[in-house]
């Protein structure tokens, strides 16, 4: 097998991206509601036997798997949420406090992002997939942020990557800085990394 220089893996990278992009935005809307419902029901399940104090969870972007309505009702069950604020390029994320109802304010790429509220550290994060592999590394946007933000936490939080099942990929062709998810949920099924 061939080894592929980092450039390359760059380049491939950002081409699967794309293209995994357009797939999703292309989903039909029955499609993507009745997938969504399956994802819901898969994190639910997972979530009851490992059920967070905190949950970082993602606004949806371009078409991602939307959260909204599960956290709302962990919301009701006493599980506090946040929601992920980009400081700058090349940073960890911060997470800041989020309820439902709490004033937005855009940020980074117009995503909604928390206007105030105090900064924590979540103890289980659901993290957006644009790709993944079958050992649980992912592809996302490409800016490293959470990969950064795993890497900075001083108790590492229990990640969950969400994302629908086109995105499987052979492989990521992780690199030392990729850090893989302890699970994967799609609507077709949960792999938990051993």
């Amino acid at each position: 097998m061939t080894m592929l220089t980092w450039e390359q893996i760059r380049r491939w990278r950002k081409e699967q991206r794309d293209a995994l992009i357009e797939r999703r935005m292309a989903i039909a809307p029955d499609d993507r509601r009745r997938w969504s419902e399956q994802i819901t029901n898969h994190i639910t399940q997972l979530l009851a036997s490992r059920r967070p104090t905190l949950l970082g969870f993602y606004w949806p972007f371009r078409g991602e798997y939307d959260a909204r309505r599960l956290v709302e009702s962990l919301h009701t069950q006493g599980i506090g949420l946040a929601l992920p604020v980009v400081l700058r390029p090349k940073t960890p994320l911060e997470f800041r406090v989020w309820t439902p109802g709490a004033r937005l304010e855009s940020g980074v790429w117009g995503i909604p992002i928390p206007a105030d509220g105090e900064v924590v550290s979540p103890d289980v994060l659901l993290v957006p997939l644009v790709g993944f592999d079958r050992r649980s590394f992912r592809l996302g946007y490409g800016g490293g942020f959470y990969d950064r933000t795993l890497a900075a936490m001083p108790q590492r939080a229990t990640t969950i990557g969400v994302g629908f099942a086109l995105g499987a990929l052979e492989t990521i062709h992780p690199q030392q800085h990729d850090i893989a998810m302890d699970a994967v949920v799609t609507e077709q099924h949960t792999t938990r990394r051993e």
